[in-house]
Parts: structure tokens; sequence; C-alpha cells
């Protein structure tokens, strides 16, 4: 029998890349074809959508802002997107993936969203995180894209800590958030089973928005920086599907999802609905509830 959500509306395989980018004019390269040959990888293992991490062209720890200015590429011309672009129409996936953006003489920490139609739109991160403070202005706005598998947002990496960042993409119609990480190891953020702190943030991020997230984050360290893995994919009720990567090791982890299933509402009782029982009348109107009603879901 035909319900909302079945037959999927947008069934596809998503993945969520993690590797270990290495900082430097020298290394440039290789990440870069690193990068090509992980999503032609991905798409022989039947993923349509591919999330590679922050800065995946590029790796991290920039010293200065003259090192960074001279890793950073205009979009969507520059190099590294045009060879994006060209594996999305090869492969005939969508393609997220983090780059340093040089716009004139300013420097943007950037998510891109590329199709099999070409370049679709981009993500400056608005939460800058430690000495990106220092190499980029922060960006100032959470667009969300419409594509033929349905309505994407974008986050990277310390966003995930900002609860708005994902309702205001949700409130605007997001089916699946992408986010694009460079987690830092600490201490702190891992518990005694080896997961991260990140991780769990992802996960509740998922549930409390009725929204899948595939997020893919780096490994491997840097300049006397460790980053820490854990890359997940979430369903549509915030658990991971097919687990949790391994802090430590190359991974590309698989799901298949309907993209569009949080559109038909998730309903927790009979008489309780999260999105329905949002008191958005009340809300701070910081919180992207002015100007009018959340997109329908």
């Amino acid at each position: 029998m035909r319900s909302p959500t079945s037959p999927a509306g947008s069934a596809i395989r998503a993945a969520a890349v993690q590797f270990d980018p290495q900082v430097g004019l020298d290394n440039k390269e290789s990440n870069v074809a690193a990068t090509l040959q992980l999503i032609a990888d991905a798409t022989a293992q039947g993923a349509r959508l591919i999330v590679l991490p922050e800065l995946a062209n590029t790796g991290y720890s920039f010293d200065t802002r003259e090192e960074a200015y001279a890793h950073a590429e205009p979009l969507p011309d520059g190099p590294t997107c045009t060879a994006w672009i060209n594996a999305a129409r090869e492969h005939d996936v969508y393609i997220v993936a983090g780059i340093a953006e040089a716009d004139g003489v300013t420097m943007y920490n950037t998510a891109v969203l590329i199709g099999p139609e070409g370049f679709i739109g981009k993500y400056r991160k608005t939460h800058l995180w430690n000495r990106e403070k220092l190499m980029f202005s922060p960006g100032d706005s959470y667009p969300v894209f419409d594509t033929r598998i349905g309505r994407i947002g974008l986050l990277i990496c310390w966003d995930i800590w900002f609860p708005e960042v994902a309702r205001i993409l949700v409130a605007q119609g997001a089916d699946l958030i992408c986010s694009a990480n460079n987690w830092v190891w600490t201490p702190r953020l891992i518990d005694d089973a080896g997961k991260c702190m990140a991780s769990y943030l992802t996960m509740s991020t998922s549930h409390v928005n009725s929204v899948p997230i595939v997020a893919a984050n780096r490994v491997g360290e840097e300049r006397g920086g460790k980053f820490l893995g854990c890359s997940l994919i979430t369903g549509v009720n915030g658990w991971p599907i097919g687990g949790i990567a391994d802090a430590q090791a190359d991974t590309v982890l698989y799901a298949d999802l309907d993209i569009v299933a949080s559109r038909a509402a998730v309903v927790w009782s009979n008489l309780n609905d999260l999105s329905r029982d949002r008191r958005t009348d009340l809300y701070d109107p910081l919180l992207g509830y002015t100007g009018g009603k959340p997109a329908a879901r």
C-alpha cells in the first residue's frame, strides 16, 4: 500500500568520506587527486551524494594569512572546484566539500554544493574556530539549495555546537543537512567508549529537527594538531546508520536514505509532533522565524 514514505520519494545512497588531507602547497595537488579518487570509489559503490571534509583540498592548519591566501581559490572557477564540477558531471553525483575561498582580498572557509548540472551554491562558515578567526571572514547567511534529489542545507564543523544553524536550515525547508568538518581532538570531547562529542551533537541535532545529516570529518595529524574522525550519517530519527567511523582510520561510510522522508511529519504520539509543537510565536526573532511561517514539511 502506498503511503507518504513508501515508495521512497528520493532514495539515494549517501557517502561520508573521512580521509587525511595535508596542508602545504606541495600537498595540494595530491589532496585534490585523493578527493577525485574517493569520489570515483564512492560512485562505484552506488553513492549519489558524496560529502568530503572541511578544507578538503588544502588541509587545515595555516600558519599565516599569506599561506592561507596562497591556498585559497575563487569560486566556482578555481581549479579545485572545476575538477569537482567535472567529476560530478562524469559520475552523475552530488558533491559537498570544504574549500578555502578567495573573494578579492577576503577569504572564507566555505562548503560548496555541486551536482551533475554543475555548481549549485556555497555556504560560508559563520562560526569560526580558534585561529580560523585570524585567517577567514565569517559568512552571514544560511542558504538552502533546491536540487533534483531534495532541498539541501550545509554547515561546517563548529556550527554543529550552535542549535540555531540547523533549526534555521530546517525552518527554510531543508530535507537534508550536509556537514563538512575538521573536528579537532581534545580529551574533553572523547568519552570512555571512544566516541566524540561532535558525533553526539550531530545525532541530537538530527533528532530534534527530524532531518538526516551526512557528517564527514577528517583524520590524521597536522602541524601538532590531531583530528578525531567519528564521521557519521544519521537517519531522520537521529540514530546513526551503519555506526560511527573510527577516530583514526581513513573510512567511507555509506547509508541508503530517503532524502525527502522528513516532509512526512514524524509523529511522536497521537498528540505530539516536533515541528507542530514548536512555539515559534514565542521564540526570539533571531532564530529565523520572522517574516513568515516555516516552510511546509
